[in-house]
């Protein structure tokens, strides 16, 4: 069942949200080569408690850290790590934030210094795969609608979008209905309701969508070992154009 949210809802969803912008803009700030993902982590996580909001994914089905930080090939889920990032990694940062009962959830895909014109266009094509699919989320469109425009854009400029991760609904829960694909034909699935929020989260690939997961049993990983990047905003559709939550 898709949980609708009120007004009252949003506005809190809202104050979510903008505690997770902040963080980004704390991991904006620090991230360096040098730098462990470690203390990326601990950096969010002390932020957010002092700001009176638990960090939402730690402890989420047994993950044991504040933030996933996903290095290079690594997808999703990455564990942060003592490993220092160097010149020429791309890191993407997941952070969830719960506040007042409700999360905010985004995620971004980082430069360490500069990078090569390959990651570079990647992690710019995964952004503006959300931007092509958040054009379709409005209460004339299908849920499909998103998820044809991601690939669309995706494949027309090479890459490959992940089959299987999808973004999901958000609310007083991490993960609520429906699922949103980043692939498949328009016109399908639900139509989209004021009052929906959904985490729309392209996962784009270098090379082949086909992923892993290591030994740890929750970093993912592309089989190919070609790097990944990850893209995410929390978005309320409203009567008119959806509006992102997870923003400053």
């Amino acid at each position: 069942m898709i949980i609708l949210k009120t007004r009252r809802e949003i506005e809190v969803m809202r104050k979510a949200g903008r505690l997770v912008a902040q963080s980004h803009e704390l991991v904006r700030k620090h991230i360096k080569s040098g730098v462990t993902t470690k203390e990326l982590d601990q950096l969010v996580e002390d932020f957010l408690r002092s700001q009176n909001a638990i960090p939402t994914f730690k402890g989420y089905g047994g993950f044991p850290f504040s933030i996933c930080a996903s290095v290079n090939e690594e997808v999703v889920h990455g564990f942060p790590s003592g490993i220092k990032l160097k010149e020429g990694d791309i890191v993407s940062i997941d952070i969830g934030a719960t506040f007042e009962g409700y999360v905010g959830d985004s995620a971004k895909t980082f430069y360490v210094g500069e990078v090569n014109d390959e990651k570079k266009r990647l992690v710019e094509v995964t952004r503006q795969c959300f931007y092509e699919g958040i054009k379709f989320a409005k209460t004339s469109c299908r849920l499909s609608d998103i998820s044809h425009a991601v690939q669309e854009y995706a494949e027309s400029h090479g890459f490959s979008v992940v089959r299987d991760y999808v973004g999901h609904g958000v609310g007083r829960s991490m993960h609520e209905s429906p699922q949103i694909p980043n692939f498949g034909k328009p016109g399908k699935g639900p139509r989209l309701q004021e009052g929906m929020v959904l985490a729309i989260e392209p996962m784009i690939n270098a090379g082949t969508y086909h992923v892993k997961v290591l030994d740890n049993d929750w970093t993912v990983v592309t089989v190919d070992g070609k790097p990944s990047a990850h893209y995410e905003h929390t978005v309320a559709i409203t009567d008119g154009e959806p509006e992102l939550l997870t923003v400053l």
